[in-house]
């Protein structure tokens, strides 16, 4: 999981699709973390589910975690080098 500030991300192109934690998975094995199930919004059908470590810092530093039902938004951004300019579909 990245913690770079926020001034990081604001020049690379990017994308927001909002989503919902569908549940929390709690592994087998204690020395894993839990997972959080987000089902985006946007995806299509067979891909709509992803599954992140559910481990945040909250504004003061402290620990937390998403709670089943929470509405979160999924960032994607990419180097502006990854990127390649699209043709406008007529």
């Amino acid at each position: 999981m990245s913690e770079k500030s926020q001034g990081d991300e604001a020049a690379k192109p990017s994308t927001t699709v909002p989503g919902t934690v569908k549940k929390i998975i709690q592994s087998p094995d204690p020395k894993e973390p839990e997972k959080a199930e987000i089902v985006l919004h946007e995806g299509d059908p067979l891909y709509r589910e992803i599954r992140i470590e559910n481990k945040f810092k909250d504004e003061t530093g402290e620990e937390v975690g998403l709670k089943p039902g929470a509405e979160v938004d999924v960032i994607v951004a990419a180097d502006a080098k990854d990127t390649v300019k699209k043709q406008d579909k007529r």
